[in-house]
């Protein structure tokens, strides 16, 4: 592990200029390099605070368990891609700093310091709080030393009758090298003595586990004596190595797990067949490039040291664990339906009035825009109106953009029906959104067989936009109905993130979503659009117009304010706009939830600014612009967050919401998040985050639980 200290906080200097110059300090490129925090420690602090959440006592056992997990999810995730990406730059002499000034280096070194520390918590949090107290409802993960006789003799016939038929021990010799392993894989290094049947005695092996079973085995009740006990594949593996190399001796058996590079490479200039050329990115994926190494905490160092040769990796790239080197494999447990005290309160998602009995969806548009906050209103007018549309004689044509949606889901059910039903489906597939690569080549497979037009978007740019355009004839006109919305087109995911949805029949609108689709099917120039704002063209040059906007407005003595909801800020044209319109006196409250490279609270440039971000039961997924400008509010819901990759490399939308009503609606919901003192924590000028703020006495706000009280129908 390494020794090396933490990086202390970069110093913010108090002196700042005086607020009539200080506009020139930040343009047209700050030149204040503290004035930035690294985006990839920043991202290494959101996982932090999903951490955090494991501790929280308000929290579900299970609920805080599936966050420690989902901290080891995003980790593998960090290291897969963000790690990678910076040792990328450096096996490449590529060591390009960021707009925080630090090199790849630099932040490789700081990364390893925070994510040990935050590792061995983990491992910690789960062994002397999250076990113990499973354990105290009858949840138990029985260790090797714990096993009865009884259990003993279970666990030896599963593993004769179920794991060691598809065991492939390798001996280490010059016949048999160091194998090829797949990317976090579970495997395990041993220890042997003795000489084999032909005289090899190299005293090394590995056994990887087969990846066709299950990490964690649920006992017979009558075997573990109560409902809920489970025993690791790892320990059944431990416990019976020596049948695995007969007439050997056993030394040590040890866990491993290594993880690679999983980001894809494909050059735009050298595809010509992008859905093949990935099908065979997706096979090397699992095995790229070594980045961690996972082993457990009492394997000796020799054979750490021998692991850590083998995979080109440094000590400082080594995590010793006190526990399963493959945790996320305990979702099974944090997932069971049978411990409702354990749990988070079902909830029936709520249906709007105007919905609520219509059985004809296109005539509800026609009258009324209709927006939906998921999770806490339903999906499934979506869905609805999809399948509505699949049926209905007088529909035409349908399309859609699909980025994370599952080859199986209803929404691909209802385009199948559509094309099968005669009618023009076009759906735009984005092959290349990050391990859902698999999934999106199987969906569009699917469309093509059913007979729908299936693009793959536009070369070198994701489309990540969120639409759904359906033409219906009415008498003697064409009528186009939209969906626009900040999420994803995925039930699952509906029901986990919160997202905002339009369905509308404005014409302005509807006729701005065509042209979008024109240009993704088509070619030729960008088309002028009435209403939306798109990426890579219009949306970032707007946003930075109406942040100037505002800061005009402040700068003429009136009330300024700018409220974003976003995942992330990453872009520096935004950062440095929003640092001026903060000089100038504009009040801006951001809700990032993940990284944010914007530093707030630096006197006499970013004091206006303030940042939080709110983790609790569902993942904070929308996207949200709005401005005060001067009485007459502008409100924009996006599938766009503040990054150079969505503003300048992906197709990305925003929508107006235009009626007051509406806005009000929005509003309320983001000044939920502003007030929230539960799940919220406020960035500090120095790059760490705080919990937000409570005095004695004051009431526990939750902006989650809030909506839902409020919109939905939430179980005793």
């Amino acid at each position: 592990m390494s020794s090396r200290a933490p990086r202390k906080p970069t110093p913010v200097t108090t002196d700042a200029p005086a607020a009539n110059d200080a506009s020139d300090a930040v343009a047209p490129d700050l030149g204040e390099r503290r004035l930035y925090i690294n985006r990839e420690l920043s991202l290494l602090a959101f996982n932090t605070r999903v951490l955090d959440q494991a501790l929280d006592e308000r929290t579900p056992l299970l609920e805080r368990l599936k966050f420690l997990l989902i901290f080891s999810r995003n980790m593998d995730e960090f290291f897969e891609i963000r790690v990678a990406g910076l040792k990328g730059q450096i096996a490449l002499e590529r060591e390009l700093p960021g707009a925080d000034g630090m090199a790849p280096r630099q932040v490789l070194a700081e990364i390893g310091t925070i994510a040990h520390k935050q590792i061995e918590r983990q491992y910690a949090i789960l062994n002397e709080r999250i076990l113990p107290e499973l354990a105290t409802h009858g949840i138990r993960i029985a260790r090797r030393d714990e096993w009865t006789q009884k259990q003993r003799q279970w666990v030896r016939h599963y593993f004769r009758a179920e794991v060691a038929p598809l065991v492939t021990p390798i001996g280490l010799d010059p016949t048999h090298p160091f194998p090829l392993l797949v990317n976090k894989s579970l495997n395990f290094i041993v220890q042997l003595d003795g000489v084999d049947a032909f005289g090899r005695d190299s005293g090394l092996a590995v056994v990887p586990a087969p990846r066709v079973l299950p990490r964690l085995i649920q006992m017979p009740v009558d075997i573990a004596g109560h409902d809920d006990c489970y025993v690791l594949l790892s320990s059944i593996i431990h416990a019976h190595a020596e049948e695995l190399f007969p007439g050997m001796n056993v030394l040590g058996c040890y866990q491993f797990r290594l993880t690679r590079n999983a980001d894809l490479a494909l050059d735009p200039e050298d595809v010509e067949d992008l859905a093949l050329a990935l099908r065979g990115e997706l096979y090397s994926r699992r095995f790229g490039n070594a980045v961690r190494l996972e082993v457990a905490d009492n394997c000796p160092k020799e054979l750490t040291a021998y692991l850590l040769r083998q995979f080109g990796l440094a000590e400082s790239e080594l995590y010793e664990v006190n526990g399963p080197v493959n945790l996320a494999r305990l979702f099974s447990i944090a997932s069971k339906v049978n411990y409702p005290t354990l749990q988070y309160k079902p909830f029936v998602p709520a249906l709007p009035k105007l919905l609520k009995h219509a059985d004809d969806l296109f005539s509800v548009i026609a009258r009324h825009d209709v927006l939906l906050l998921h999770p806490y209103e339903s999906f499934t007018p979506v869905i609805d109106l999809l399948r509505q549309a699949a049926k209905d004689p007088q529909v035409l044509a349908i399309k859609q953009t699909l980025y994370r949606t599952g080859a199986d889901s209803e929404i691909v059910d209802a385009l199948v029906d559509a094309a099968r039903a005669g009618k023009e489906v076009t759906a735009v597939v984005e092959l290349r959104a990050r391990f859902d690569e698999e999934s999106n080549l199987s969906l569009a497979s699917r469309l093509q067989q059913a007979g729908a037009m299936v693009i793959y978007g536009v070369v070198g740019i994701k489309t990540h936009a969120k639409l759904m355009l359906i033409q219906r004839r009415e008498g003697s006109e064409l009528v186009r109905y939209a969906h626009m919305g900040t999420g994803n087109y995925h039930t699952g995911n509906a029901r986990l993130y919160t997202d905002y949805s339009l369905l509308t029949s404005d014409q302005a609108l509807c006729e701005d979503v065509h042209k979008l689709f024109s240009q993704l099917t088509g070619m030729g120039k960008a088309l002028r659009m009435k209403k939306l704002l798109q990426a890579p063209f219009t949306l970032k040059k707007t946003l930075l117009e109406l942040i100037a906007r505002e800061t005009e407005h402040a700068t003429a003595g009136k009330p300024a304010q700018i409220i974003i909801k976003v995942n992330a800020l990453t872009e520096p044209k935004v950062i440095r706009a929003l640092y001026k319109a903060s000089i100038a006196g504009v009040r801006i409250d951001l809700i990032v939830r993940g990284m944010c490279c914007l530093r707030p609270g630096v006197p006499g440039v970013s004091e206006h600014i303030r940042v939080r971000s709110v983790i609790g039961r569902f993942l904070e997924h929308s996207r949200a612009y709005w401005f005060a400008n001067a009485g007459e509010p502008v409100l924009y819901l996006s599938s766009a967050d503040l990054m150079e990759r969505n503003l300048d490399r992906r197709v990305e939308c925003a929508f107006p919401i235009e009626g007051r009503k509406l806005q009000q609606r929005i509003h309320a919901a983001l000044q939920l998040y502003l007030d929230d003192n539960s799940g919220a924590a406020e960035l500090q000028a120095d790059g760490s985050y705080r919990p937000a703020a409570r005095a004695a006495g004051e009431a526990l706000r939750d902006a989650q639980q809030q909506l839902l009280a409020k919109l939905c129908d939430v179980s005793a």
